[in-house]
């Protein structure tokens, strides 16, 4: 005997989860529907099956294929347009005419016994049989009533509770003889219940139900798919599980990977290769699919996860379903009955309430609270650009995929046969992402130097050398599972807004330009790249008085890149030197802040018992650097910055230096004593590397570690800060704790206030009318200062859903009062 599955409807109430996937290849505990229900047919003997398909009917054949791999001979009916439950069975009558056949649903979830369901029918020789069961809510289904001998006497299609005469329900499953296509018109819709079985009864012929038993659930709305996977992990259907039974009721697949710290509490299931992190929390009922990450801190009870998925850290999933290729950010909350679609972004600390639909391919921002449901829109601004390039967790946001359309764009940007140079820290993730990078940019007809692994500073000075840009990948600082692709100009800075719109222009628009055969470009690996930076740093940079001094410095190079061009430095200098963590970590591309505190109280304990004069610490990539004094104390990085501007100001006596709006006001009081002046700019490293490329310019600093030696490069360089550094203390004769005491102490705090994008506007409008007659400085944001000097500064972020507040004080309370106090006004105007 054949079966017919049908598997061609469009599951509406079941979207957005059916948007871009057929109702019959939803998963149940990891398998489609359909596949179990392919097992069950199996099971009893039917593997010659005809699989009637119509609405995205080819997602279906290219999953089953011909049956093979699951044991079946599978052909497929496809309808041109909808046919209705029997006119689709009709659309396969050549292939069913021959003999009885078992017809049944491909998207309801049962594990009844087809073969007493088969014996029944032949035993009574009906024309057709209908598999009957009892539910406790009939309204949904077709009711049913036979007589003794299970004769059907009447049929009645979803009624009222007014017209319910039965608990016994229609399924949807028949055993029915060829001879019932004689009732079903070809090509229109017809159903059986509803039209077939009416006339088969008016005209007195054989229909009997088999009442079965077992588990039956119809998956058509989105309370019973939740409730069909909790079934399946509490075994109330015998259906197949791939995987693993670990401990009573959790089931773990194949290559999966969880973490002994993670907590499980069962029934639950966790598909092939999946990994589950130390603090993450599953509960009852929870389903996690192939290939998902559970980050540290995330808590999932009875949710519902596709797969490709991100659950990243402190995420709190109830009662959810996650469509495939999903991420959902740090500390998203998603309640129960919300189902998010297939390829979606949830941003950080967004909340989406109970029973929210977010179809396919939206993006909701960070810090968004969603109560209704996102059809059309996406509720959140994609942005390309962030702070650091473009940025993003290292498979999850940041692929291969993405960083060849980003390459190709970028190429597009720029002429046929132009000179691009590419570089990279020493992650194994940015030497993966640069290999694409490169294809991308030889397929759009440009020429690529390639740097391989170079501190950042190196990798803009050799930019800036006859590259019409530049391309560095990196680890991002303090986050080791992401990435910064970090796109450079001609000079080796960082590109400017106006470049990164064009670059976004083309990247969204998707017009990249390829090569022709024969204008594939060239691929160069220049050598002498350190000597060539070396010998430029030390002719540009004035390193008189050093020899003389006798100085001797810890030089830590944070087992990064830094540690590539230092020992040719150190060499060229003179200086009496000794490096630590020179060599290159792999698994350490970037630091947390913890890791680089620990970091500098080594090098501190150092410095101290060798009487260093001073103590650095590159960052990963050589473009920060951090002070120890020589007493072994930590110089904090806004005072490391009035020290450095004390030293230049000092030997300069004229000139001006670039800061930030955010830099401590004593900056002014330090530049003013020596004869120099500050000129302010944004926030952004873009318009500070502006400055410094000005004449006039002696000086550049962002308070972060960021150093600019104008009379070398105009970008943030630790090795030409170091080396400034040395010729400054080497000449001036002072310590770095004297220099350190004669500037007076400056108290900046910091704070960061979520906003949603969509009362950003609002709240720097709000931030303007509180500040009424007091003085206002927009050049960045909104600063506002108060009669006695204290000033707040308001600005929001470009790409994030947040406002960033600074304020200064004579003393931390005044200053944390003045947070306090506009903290309240900001969340007040976005609330």
């Amino acid at each position: 005997m054949k079966a017919v599955v049908m598997a061609g409807g469009e599951g509406t109430r079941l979207r957005p989860m059916t948007s871009s996937m057929p109702k019959p290849l939803l998963p149940v505990v990891n398998r489609p529907i359909m596949q179990h229900v392919l097992t069950l047919l199996k099971r009893h003997g039917l593997t010659e099956t005809v699989v009637t398909v119509q609405f995205l009917a080819s997602l279906v054949k290219n999953y089953f294929g011909d049956g093979e791999e699951f044991g079946m001979e599978l052909t497929y009916a496809n309808e041109e347009k909808p046919l209705g439950t029997a006119g689709s069975v009709k659309n396969a009558e050549d292939a069913l005419k021959d003999d009885s056949f078992l017809v049944i649903s491909g998207d309801a979830l049962t594990d009844f016994d087809l073969t007493d369901l088969i014996a029944f029918h032949k035993q009574k020789g009906g024309l057709v049989t209908v598999c009957l069961t009892r539910v406790p809510n009939p309204l949904e289904f077709g009711i049913t009533i036979v007589d003794e001998e299970g004769r059907v006497e009447r049929f009645l299609e979803k009624p009222t509770w007014g017209q319910v005469f039965s608990d016994t329900v229609n399924t949807g499953i028949y055993v029915m003889e060829p001879e019932v296509f004689d009732y079903v018109e070809a090509d229109v819709s017809v159903d059986w219940s509803g039209d077939v079985f009416p006339q088969l009864m008016k005209e007195g012929k054989p229909i009997y139900g088999y009442v079965a038993e077992g588990y039956w659930e119809d998956v058509g709305t989105h309370e019973s798919y939740v409730k069909s996977q909790a079934d399946v992990l509490e075994g109330k259907v015998d259906v197949d599980i791939d995987g693993f039974e670990i401990s009573p009721g959790v089931w773990v697949a194949e290559g999966a990977e969880v973490h002994p710290d993670a907590v499980l509490r069962g029934p639950l299931y966790i598909g092939d290769y999946a990994k589950v992190e130390a603090g993450a929390e599953i509960r009852e009922h929870s389903v996690i699919g192939s290939n998902v990450v559970v980050k540290t801190g995330a808590f999932l009870h009875k949710a519902v996860v596709h797969d490709n998925v991100y659950i990243g850290p402190q995420t709190n999933l109830r009662g959810c379903v996650i469509g495939k290729n999903t991420d959902v950010m740090r500390a998203a909350r998603i309640d129960e009955g919300a189902v998010i679609g297939d390829e979606c972004l949830i941003g950080e600390e967004s909340i989406l309430s109970g029973d929210v639909r977010v179809y396919p391919f939206k993006t909701i921002e960070a810090g968004a609270f969603v109560n209704t449901s996102v059809i059309w829109e996406s509720r959140g601004q994609a942005h390309l650009f962030g702070a650091r390039g473009v940025s993003g967790i290292l498979n999850v946001e940041i692929t291969p995929e993405l960083a060849v359309r980003l390459a190709g764009a970028y190429a597009t940007t720029l002429k046929k046969g132009a000179t691009v140079t590419t570089a990279r820290d020493h992650s194994r993730g940015a030497r993966a992402l640069k290999r694409a990078v490169i294809s991308a940019l030889q397929a759009s007809a440009i020429d690529v130097r390639d740097l391989e692994n170079v501190p950042m500073p190196v990798a803009r000075q050799q930019t800036a050398r006859g590259s019409a840009g530049g391309i560095m990948i990196r680890t991002s600082p303090g986050r080791p599972d992401s990435l910064d692709i970090m796109f450079f100009d001609e000079r080796g800075a960082d590109l400017s807004a106006a470049g990164q719109r064009k670059l976004d222009r083309v990247f969204g628009r998707q017009e990249y330009r390829r090569a022709f055969p024969g204008e594939i470009g060239d691929l160069r690996f220049p050598s002498t790249v350190f000597d060539s930076y070396t010998g430029a740093l030390l002719r540009a940079v004035d390193t008189s008085g050093i020899a003389e001094a006798g100085l001797k410095v810890v030089v830590d190079a944070a087992n990064g890149s830094a540690g590539l061009v230092l020992p040719s430095l150190l060499g060229r200098l003179g200086v009496d030197s000794l490096m630590v963590n020179p060599g290159l970590d792999e698994a350490r591309p970037t630091e947390t802040e913890e890791t680089r505190r620990t970091g500098l109280v080594r090098l501190g304990e150092i410095v101290a018992s060798a009487r260093a004069a001073f103590g650095v610490r590159f960052d990963p990539v050589g473009e920060r650097l951090s002070l120890v004094d020589e007493r072994g104390r930590i110089v904090e990085d806004h005072r490391a910055l009035l020290v450095l501007l004390d030293l230049v100001a000092a030997e300069r006596r004229s000139g001006r230096v670039a800061l930030p709006v955010t830099t401590t006001r004593i900056a002014e009081q330090v530049a003013a004593y020596h004869g120099t002046q500050v000129t302010w700019t944004t926030t952004s490293p873009d318009d500070l590397t502006r400055v410094c490329r000005e004449e006039g310019t002696i000086f550049g600093g962002d308070a972060l570690g960021g150093f600019i030696v104008p009379e070398f490069s105009s970008v943030f360089d630790g090795s030409a800060a170091f080396v400034r550094l040395i010729g400054l203390v080497a000449r001036t004769q002072l310590t770095l704790s004297q220099i350190d005491a004669r500037i007076p102490q400056a108290h900046v705090l910091k704070r960061d206030v979520p906003t949603p994008w969509a009362v950003k506007g609002s709240v720097m409008r709000r931030v303007v009318e509180e500040a009424g007659s007091r003085s206002v400085d927009t050049t960045d944001g909104v600063r506002v200062v108060e009669s006695d000097g204290r000033w707040i500064m308001v600005l929001p972020d470009p790409a994030e859903a947040v406002t960033h507040l600074w304020a200064e004080g004579p003393d931390d309370a005044s200053a944390q009062a003045l947070l306090d106090e506009w903290s309240q006004i900001v969340e007040g105007a976005g609330q």
